[in-house]
């Protein structure tokens, strides 16, 4: 099954999988379960081991890289279209593939940025160790340039085949689909009967955003 172009309805995610058992159980979910989509970020803080376990089922013939749909999410301190490509292709060299199928925004807003050298993933906070630490944010970043970032992925540098965003609302759709050249691949958002979001679902449906 060749699924270069059509996300599985299915995903695998990889969030809070401790580093030292995710590229085995990535490796299980691939060839047990029959998982052909994961779902990774950098703020996991451990796509090097979700690559592992990818590049083990490839090596043993279980799948190959076109049998698989892999996301990965750019984070707030690489909003920044300077820094949009570099984050995209830290991810896709820690997960050892040669592109992602979907990148992410992952969330809305941009924060001050923090060198992969000083603290990968960067998390939250800018400076652990500053006095009163806490979130900083970058307000000399709005979303469109960002997204015209992210849209060079699949237009110039072809890192990415698709991008789309996470936690987005109706109103920053609006946003985006009023000045984007490439419209959202999907709105990744959580979605269960305690939060169910029917106008979001409603709304993207309307305007064919998965």
């Amino acid at each position: 099954m060749s699924v270069s172009f059509e996300m599985p309805t299915m995903g695998f995610g990889t969030w809070k999988i401790p580093r030292n058992i995710t590229a085995t159980v990535v490796y299980e979910a691939i060839k047990f379960a029959q998982i052909r989509h994961l779902d990774c970020a950098c703020d996991y803080g451990n796509e090097v081991e979700v690559g592992e376990g990818i590049r083990r089922a490839i090596t043993e013939g279980v799948v190959r890289r076109e049998d698989l749909w892999i996301t990965s999410k750019l984070w707030n301190t690489y909003h920044s279209p300077i820094h949009v490509a570099q984050a995209c292709r830290k991810s896709i060299s820690d997960l050892g593939i040669d592109y992602l199928d979907l990148y992410l925004i992952h969330f809305p807003f941009a924060t001050k940025f923090v060198p992969f050298e000083t603290r990968y993933p960067p998390e939250w906070i800018f400076d652990p160790n500053a006095e009163s630490p806490g979130i900083e944010m970058d307000w000399s970043c709005p979303m469109h340039l960002t997204w015209a970032a992210m849209e060079d992925l699949v237009t110039t540098t072809r890192l990415a085949r698709h991008i789309g965003v996470c936690n987005f609302n109706v109103q920053l759709l609006i946003d985006i689909l009023s000045y984007c050249t490439i419209r959202p691949y999907c709105n990744q958002v959580e979605m269960h009967p305690y939060l169910s979001q029917n106008a979001l679902l409603d709304f993207c449906r309307y305007v064919i955003v998965q």
